[in-house]
Parts: C-alpha cells; sequence; structure tokens
C-alpha cells in the first residue's frame, strides 16, 4: 500500500533466494508481478467500498445511490494514478520508494516525510489487511466473528514467525490466492449483474437512524473513506528491477493490467451494491453479502471468502517485506540506529520485523481488530507518499527534461495535485475519527528521524570522521585480573593477562583483615609471579572494588585492561545457577571507565 512498500517489496526475496543482486530471478512476468507485488493493491477492493457505504448509511439507505458516483471519481483517480506510474517506471527502472524519489529530487525534508508516512503505512497495512482477513473468516465462520482480534493476532504471529526465518516469497506460490480472488470478484459481478441468487441474506440486521443530513461533508467522508480502495497502486513502479526483460515495458504492462483490474472490481461492485441496496450488517463484511447474494451459500461462497482472506493475509505479510528494508536505508542515512541496519545469520531484518509486529499488535488491540475505527488513520499516510512520488517525478522531468517531458510533467503534476487534494479531504474529515494520531504520529517520526541523524553527525564530529588521526602510539600497559578463590579459572586468566601486558595484577576483595590474610597466603603458597592487592569491603563487592582501584591507577601514560575471567556452561540453562558478576563488572566499567575491558571465557564440559 505505500510507496516505500513497494520500495522492494519484492526484490528482498529476490536477493534472499539468488545471495545477491544478480539478473537471476529477475522473471517477472505480467501475472507474476501482479501476485507479487499488487496482492495489497488488488485486497483493497475488500475494505474500500465498505468504507465508502459505512459513511453514506449515517444519511439513511436512501443515500446509498451515491455510491456509484463515489467510486467513479474515485475510479478516476486510479486511473491518473496508473498512468502517471507508469511514467515513474520509466524515469526510476532502479525501483525506489517515495523516501528514495524524495531524497533524490526534493531534499531532506521531503525524503523524512515520505519515509514517516510510509512507516505509518506499513503499520496500518498490517493492521488493517488482518483486521479485515479476520472480519472475511468471521462472514464464512460466523463463530470467528466474536473473536476477530484473537483472529487477527494468531494471524499477526504465524506472519511474524515465517518472516523471522527469512522465508521468501514465491511468485508462482502467489498466483493461485490472487488467481482465486480476481475469478471469484469478476465471478460475483457477473452472476451478480444477470443473475442474482436468492439466498443472499447473511449476518444479522441493524438499524441506520438518520444521524446525519446528506450533504457535501458526508459525502466527502465516504470519498476519502473509499480512497483506501486505490492504496498500493505503486508497488509495481517500485519493484522493477523484479522484472523481466525489458523491465520497463513489462512493468508498464503490469500497471496498467492492475489498473483496469481495479477500475472493473470497484465501479462493478459499486453498482451491484447500489442495484441490490446491499447495508452493513452485523458479523458480515459486504464483500460477503454481495458473494452470497451472487453465489448463495454454497462451495463457491466458501471458495471466494476463504481467498479473499489468504489474499488480505499475503498483503499484510508484503509490510514484512518493506518496512524492515525502508528502515535499513533510513538506518544506512544515519536517520534510524544503526541496528536496524543488521542482519541476523538468515538475511533478515530481524529487529525490524519485531518493531513491526509490536505496533502492528499494539494497533490491533487497541481498536479490537474493529475494521472501521482503523480506516480513518489510513489513506492520509497512503496519500502523502503518493504526493511526495509525484512531486519528486515532476522536479525530476523539469530538472533533465527529456523528451516529451512536459507532457510527463503534466501528468505527474495533475496526480500530485489530487492525491494532495485527497490527503486535504482526509485530514479535514477524519481528523477527529482518529486521523489526528497519524498527524501527530508522521511530525513526530520526522522529528525522531532528525534527532536521530543529529546524534551521528555529533558522533562523526567527535570522531573526525573523514579526517585523517594522528599516528598510534605505543603505551605502558597495566592488566587488571579480578580475583576470588586459586583455581583453574585464575590460572587461565592470569595466564592470559601475562600474554597481553607488561604488568598484570590481581585483584581480590575481603570484608575484613582476616579475609585479607587467607586471601594472601593461599595467593603466595601459589606464587604466580603475579602481586595481588587485597581491598577490604565490608560489603565484599568485587565490582565497587574493582572500580575504586581501576579509577586509583588510571594514568594518561599508561593503558589499563580489565580482563574478566567468565564461566560459560554447557547448557544455557545452567547460567542462572552462576552469578552474573563478571557481565555486571563489564557493564559498570564501560559505563564509568574509559579502560580496554576483555572477557575470558571458561567453558564448562558435560
Amino acid at each position: 500500500m505505500a510507496s516505500p512498500r513497494t520500495i522492494t517489496r519484492y526484490e528482498p526475496n529476490v536477493r534472499r533466494r539468488a545471495g545477491k543482486h544478480t539478473d537471476e530471478g529477475h522473471d517477472l512476468g505480467v501475472p507474476g508481478g501482479l501476485a507479487a507485488l499488487s496482492l495489497d493493491a488488488l485486497s483493497s477492493v475488500a475494505y474500500g467500498p465498505e468504507a465508502a457505504i459505512v459513511v453514506l448509511v449515517a444519511a439513511g439507505t436512501g443515500a446509498i445511490s451515491w455510491m456509484v458516483p463515489v467510486m467513479v471519481v474515485i475510479t478516476t483517480i486510479l486511473v491518473i494514478l496508473i498512468f502517471s506510474y507508469t511514467q515513474v517506471i520509466a524515469a526510476h527502472p532502479e525501483g525506489g520508494g517515495a523516501y528514495a524519489v524524495g531524497k533524490a529530487n526534493l531534499g531532506r525534508w521531503p525524503a523524512m516525510l515520505g519515509a514517516a508516512s510510509l512507516v505509518v503505512d506499513y503499520v496500518l497495512t498490517v493492521a488493517v489487511s488482518l483486521a479485515v482477513g479476520a472480519a472475511s473468516l468471521g462472514s464464512v465462520f460466523p463463530s470467528l466473528s466474536h473473536h476477530l482480534l484473537l483472529v487477527a493476532l494468531i494471524g499477526l504471529v504465524l506472519l511474524t514467525t515465517v518472516n523471522m526465518f527469512g522465508i521468501a516469497e514465491s511468485a508462482k506460490l502467489l498466483m493461485l490466492p490472487a488467481a482465486v480472488f480476481v475469478i471469484s470478484i469478476f465471478g460475483v459481478l457477473i452472476v451478480g449483474a444477470f443473475h442474482p441468487h436468492p439466498v443472499a441474506v447473511i449476518g444479522t440486521a441493524e438499524t441506520f437512524p438518520h444521524t446525519s443530513a446528506l450533504n457535501l461533508i458526508l459525502i466527502l467522508k465516504a470519498f476519502s473513506n473509499g480512497c483506501t480502495a486505490i492504496t498500493g497502486v505503486e508497488a509495481i513502479a517500485n519493484g522493477v528491477p523484479a522484472f523481466r526483460q525489458p523491465r520497463v515495458r513489462t512493468a508498464q504492462r503490469t500497471e496498467l493490467s492492475l489498473g483496469a483490474l481495479l477500475a472493473v472490481m470497484l465501479v462493478g461492485l459499486a453498482i451491484l451494491i447500489k442495484a441490490h441496496g446491499v447495508v452493513p450488517r452485523g458479523g458480515v463484511t459486504i464483500l460477503a453479502q454481495v458473494t452470497a447474494g451472487a453465489f448463495g451459500k454454497g462451495a463457491a461462497f466458501y471458495v471466494a471468502n476463504l481467498a479473499t482472506a489468504l489474499v488480505l493475509g499475503l498483503a499484510a505479510n508484503t509490510s514484512f517485506g518493506g518496512l524492515p528494508v525502508l528502515m535499513s536505508l533510513l538506518a544506512k542515512d544515519h536517520r534510524l540506529p544503526h541496528l536496524f541496519y543488521l542482519r541476523a545469520e538468515r538475511p533478515v531484518y530481524r529487529y525490524a520485523i519485531v518493531v513491526l509486529a509490536m505496533l502492528s499488535a499494539l494497533l490491533l488491540v487497541a481498536v479490537k481488530a474493529q475494521t472501521q475505527r482503523l480506516i480513518p488513520l489510513f489513506t492520509i499516510g497512503v496519500f502523502i507518499g503518493f504526493t511526495i512520488s509525484q512531486v519528486g517525478l515532476v522536479r525530476y522531468w523539469v530538472t533533465d527534461r527529456p523528451p516529451g517531458w512536459p507532457a510527463r510533467a503534466a501528468l505527474n503534476g495533475l496526480g500530485a495535485t489530487l492525491t494532495a487534494l485527497a490527503v486535504v479531504v482526509a485530514v479535514l474529515t477524519k481528523f477527529l475519527a482518529g486521523a489526528w494520531t497519524v498527524a501527530i504520529a508522521i511530525p513526530a517520526l520526522i522529528l525522531l528521524f532528525s534527532r536521530i541523524e543529529g546524534y551521528y553527525a555529533g558522533v562523526a564530529k567527535e570522531l573526525k570522521l573523514g579526517k585523517t588521526p594522528p599516528h598510534p602510539t605505543k603505551r605502558a600497559s597495566i592488566v587488571v585480573v579480578p580475583a576470588s578463590t586459586v583455581n583453574m579459572l585464575t590460572e587461565q586468566a592470569i595466564s592470559a593477562a601475562l600474554s597481553l601486558g607488561e604488568t598484570v595484577v590481581a585483584v581480590a576483595v575481603g570484608g575484613d583483615e582476616d579475609d585479607c590474610a587467607s586471601i594472601k597466603h593461599a595467593w603466595d603458597d601459589w606464587d604466580p609471579g603475579v602481586a595481588i592487592e587485597v581491598l577490604i569491603d565490608p560489603h565484599r563487592s568485587l565490582i565497587q572494588t574493582v572500580l575504586r582501584y581501576v579509577k586509583l591507577i588510571q594514568d594518561e601514560d599508561a593503558t589499563i585492561m580489565v580482563l574478566i575471567p567468565e564461566i560459560i556452561p554447557a547448557k544455557r540453562r545452567h547460567e542462572i545457577l552462576h552469578n552474573q558478576r563478571g557481565r555486571l563488572l563489564e557493564s559498570v566499567l564501560k559505563g564509568r571507565t574509559d579502560v580496554v575491558i576483555a572477557v575470558l571465557p571458561f567453558h564448562i564440559h558435560d
């Protein structure tokens, strides 16, 4: 759904499969491209029309007659966006999203605005897709309609687990559910138009009092909600490297095919909803009602709704491919913590996956997986990404001026104008319904990116990155070894210390004079050739004792190293049986001194 999801929704999986960015695996044709990159766009027909009709019925069931005009306007914007994104494909065949386009053509702040809106969009994509998927299952299995939050959270856990292990998407695997979904929608449109099934009433009846008069504001609200039906159309434009040669032409054909499919499905569903007077009912979705009206409640009804739920789940999964890549790009640009740029042993960004899962879970719990509470949050971030991409392309055409640039700039300019107006309408009509949270979240994320970027700039200045440092100098070294009793752990630590530094000192702690004398006596009997300092501490705190001793001997003319011996048990569960004094000492020394810290592991064998 929003721009960055597209940054590399498919390409990361190509890299996982091929091991590096080569032409191997870049073989998506039009059907494969629709399956791999357009599930979130295609699946949005499951909730876009419903989001619009829920607003219209506030003026009474007669207001449903406005459903078709609203969807026609939305479809018109869709068509303009589709043609506009074919220009994005031509201008940026290397792929990219609102962040990449903004960074290349508009500068720092627009790029961060695009990134912030897309982070919000990714989280909302997961939450909305899983919530609608749960509602679709509830339409088929009524017992689940009372546990939508649990169903959505189970789906989130499954998606998170799969992505943590780096299991790549496969276009071939995605083509079957995508094809079943599209065929079922077209089947609904054809059968529902010419031979509506008599068994069409499912769910429980709801009353719709006239809470509002049908006016421009209500129509604009319905338009704003319905715009969720055209999210995700930028995915193909940003996944061009995954297509087969000629990539630009293949990607453009796929983009146009997506536009044609979406346009027919949206207008067709709107016409059916108006023709049959379909209104929201309890426990079922609008799409499920229309499907029942066409197929009845036989096998076709179950297949269509199960395919819808599966496609929605797969649409949510695209965020797990896109957001981690976006966060890695932000981390690379020093606008997020660098840990988001790290990959685990398997080639996945696990930190970003965990963050996405946690934020999505919190959002689902906050709204109790109710789709209509999520929809008001959705459009703003998506259309901000659209606008930045289009404005960035206008700047690109005007700057480079290739042949035919005025027409291209005009097309992208029209797309930017319409999507910007959609953002304004969404903010004005949805602000009190929950959009205020997005209006706060996006600037907060921009501020976060900026502050993190400022921090890293300060670190770079402190490290004098890019400048030649002075020549290193050799200094005297003192190795401090924390010790307790004389044993094999102590022997290995002293042996290692003698190999590391010129002067080695063991440090021990005693609770009183008798303890100190006992420790010194055992040390003298062993006679390792290394001096020991036994310090008195009534609490027998080795950590505080070593810290005081290190501060006491700190000298600018000598390098101090503390060698911490640590027992490593054979089984992880046995770690709790050993004190964590070594790790605590390491943490304290890191925070309060500038000494070199080394850890000597002593492995206990079974």
